[in-house]
């Protein structure tokens, strides 16, 4: 596929090493090429200044400039802007308030691994994106039924990690290297190794960009 022809994508998120995930996810996309990241509003609307993203992947939550204030930007200069909104949060409330303010779509960042690449597709064609329990709540609440309170099972993982286990995991969210972090904790490679398959086997993730969502999704950083 020629380059001119591929979904151009810019991706806003405070923790690179998540960044880093999902491009790792969109490298294998034919028709999807990542033109550029940026880890705070205020880098990010200097570089729409200058370049031109077709999809933009946005987190709520950034410093300087927060993801809705970056919405209120767009709307405020009338600038169009193709958005799908990451959270560690769906909770429905902000789902609706990213809404108003020119979301094109929202993704919890628990699944954006599996649905990011779907989510892109659907916003570029100019439809709305919502994973199925986000789009389960907003029909509930649109009807008046009570939307239930979430309860992150993922809770039950991080109340089991012990506090060397979560210090690990902190390290390893920072893209610290198994000698950086031995160094760190004055503890040797082998033992940071052992904490390493510990946390993958708690989590239930794959790898360190795997901890590293996992560790944002939780609040653990």
């Amino acid at each position: 596929m020629e380059a001119q022809d591929k979904i151009k994508v810019h991706i806003a998120d405070d923790h690179q090493i998540l960044i880093d995930g999902i491009i790792a996810v969109l490298k294998s996309q034919e028709d999807i090429e990542v033109v550029g990241h940026s880890l705070n509003g205020k880098d990010l609307i200097e570089w729409l200044g200058q370049n031109e993203a077709d999809v933009l992947v946005l987190d709520v939550n950034m410093p300087i400039i927060d993801g809705l204030e970056v919405l209120s930007h767009f709307n405020k200069n009338k600038i169009e802007q193709n958005t799908i909104m990451l959270s560690s949060y769906d909770d429905v409330k902000l789902v609706k308030e990213v809404l108003k303010i020119g979301a094109d779509g929202f993704l919890a960042k628990k699944c954006a691994g599996e649905n990011i690449v779907e989510a892109i597709r659907i916003v570029h064609s100019g439809n709305q994106y919502f994973s199925k329990d986000v789009q389960k709540d907003l029909v509930a609440s649109l009807v008046g039924k009570k939307v239930k309170p979430k309860i992150h099972q993922d809770g039950v993982f991080s109340s089991s990690l012990t506090e060397r286990e979560l210090q690990v995991l902190k390290l390893i969210s920072t893209e610290m290297s198994t000698k950086e972090i031995a160094k760190q904790l004055n503890i040797s490679t082998s033992t940071v190794d052992t904490y390493r398959k510990n946390l993958l086997t708690k989590t239930k993730a794959k790898n360190s960009v795997g901890l590293a969502m996992y560790a944002v999704k939780n609040k653990l950083l």
